[in-house]
């Protein structure tokens, strides 16, 4: 995980102790935060190259495959 994720994630980590209300606000951002953090710790840091319009079949197909 590139550096920058791990403090973008330690920051969000911080945001959810601080918001430890039980109103619907401070849950809604709870969750939405706790979301994020989930998927920064997915990211595989393959970045498709810019300004490619060719499609990766194979790429399609493995990750078609993982959705079902």
């Amino acid at each position: 995980m590139p550096p920058t994720f791990v403090h973008a994630r330690d920051h969000l980590e911080r945001a959810v102790a601080i918001l430890q209300g039980s109103d619907s606000r401070s849950r809604q951002l709870r969750h939405i935060i706790e979301r994020t953090i989930g998927l920064i710790e997915e990211f595989d840091g393959h970045v498709p190259p810019e300004g490619d319009n060719v499609l990766d079949l194979d790429a399609f197909r493995r990750t078609k495959q993982g959705w079902m």
